[in-house]
């Protein structure tokens, strides 16, 4: 039996946030859906996931913080950023709080 690569999805959009999961599901990841970084935060600590995968734009707790949040603790997981901000200094921003890579809406 494989293990399932473990998907941490930080999506505020109800609608994007379940049709990504069912997609990644469907491809046979193991996806934990979360609409805010407060939540994303908590799931993150209680939990070890091969991936990230976070909205900028979120309540309570917007994907920049959160990534700064957990790169204080872990250098290793991956982390992207799914977002609508398609501004240069959004993008340099993503990096800056430990984004491994940056993906437009």
């Amino acid at each position: 039996m494989t293990k399932k690569t473990k998907v941490l999805l930080c999506e505020d959009d109800p609608n994007l946030g379940t049709l990504l999961a069912q997609y990644l599901k469907a491809k046979g990841y193991d996806v934990k859906l979360l609409q805010d970084g407060e939540a994303g935060w908590e799931a993150y600590t209680k939990g070890k996931y091969n991936l990230l995968l976070l909205d900028i734009m979120m309540p309570l707790k917007d994907g920049y913080s959160l990534a700064k949040q957990i790169r204080e603790q872990d250098q290793q997981t991956p982390i992207i950023f799914l977002t609508a901000k398609n501004m240069r200094q959004d993008m340099l921003a993503g990096f800056e709080s430990g984004a491994d890579d940056y993906l437009t809406k």
